[in-house]
């Protein structure tokens, strides 16, 4: 079974097992990022969101947790990768990165990137009316802070995902400079073939190893070279952020010059 198809059935069940378990508890369930649209690159899981009326019970949370498991079981190995979150409505209107219900409560540091993406049309509605009139838009220094946050998570995993590390910090480099986000790793990869051209081969290892194509040397040569990258990514994004600062100092009412 190919991916598309794959996804397509565990959106229909996973939506299945929303409305058996939640009933007039859910309010609206999307997906978005590459699950949402077909990509070049294999997608490696489906993030969610799942809005809630009312907070969950414990007899709730155990049965979505069994539903996620049947979902792992029967398709393998997306159906084991539904990453997302549960929130209840209030939180959801809020700029305020929310809580999950499940999963201990795990904070979505990326909300202001998913909102983002939200407003872009990157979505796909499993159930719910339109979701732009749940979540607000964001503003830049939200989205520039999760930005940030997310070039903290990518130091602290280097030496554990370098081909998802090296994809992303393509992505990175070019929402800094074009102040844009709603942008998949593919995309970002043919944008660093004329924007990062010196890295071009190490960008392509990264693309082979998401394809499951690489080798272990592939990969050797991946961990020997992921720090040199994102020191060079990580600068180039500072030089970006103060260019930025420098343009707003100098456009500002009595700015000399």
């Amino acid at each position: 079974m190919d991916a598309e198809k794959q996804i397509t059935i565990i959106n229909l069940e996973f939506t299945a097992g929303l409305k058996n378990i939640l009933g007039d508890k859910l309010q609206a369930a999307y997906i978005y990022g590459a699950a949402a649209f077909n990509d070049s690159l294999p997608t490696g899981d489906i993030d969610f969101h799942v809005i809630l009326k009312d907070n969950l019970t414990d007899t709730e949370k155990d049965q979505l947790e069994r539903l996620h498991a049947e979902l792992a079981r029967k398709y393998p190995p997306l159906g084991g990768e539904l990453d997302g979150y549960y929130i209840h409505i209030d939180d959801a209107k809020k700029r305020t990165p929310p809580k999950s219900e499940m999963w201990n409560c795990a904070t979505d540091s990326a909300w202001a990137l998913h909102r983002e993406h939200i407003w872009a049309g990157r979505y796909k509605t499993l159930t719910g009316g339109d979701p732009r009139e749940i979540y607000p838009p964001s503003t830049w220094p939200e989205i520039e802070a999760a930005l940030l946050d997310e070039i903290r998570y990518i130091k602290d995993h280097l030496d554990t995902y370098p081909d998802y590390c090296i994809l992303n910090l393509c992505r990175l480099v070019y929402s800094f400079q074009t102040r844009d986000v709603v942008i998949s790793k593919a995309h970002a990869v043919e944008w660093s073939y004329a924007a990062l051209p010196e890295w071009r081969w190490l960008v392509d290892l990264a693309r082979k190893s998401y394809e499951r194509k690489a080798t272990d040397q592939d990969r050797q040569l991946m961990l020997a070279n992921v720090n040199h990258f994102f020191e060079y990514a990580t600068y180039q994004i500072e030089q970006l952020r103060q260019s930025y600062r420098e343009g707003l100092s100098n456009s500002q009412p009595g700015t000399p010059g």
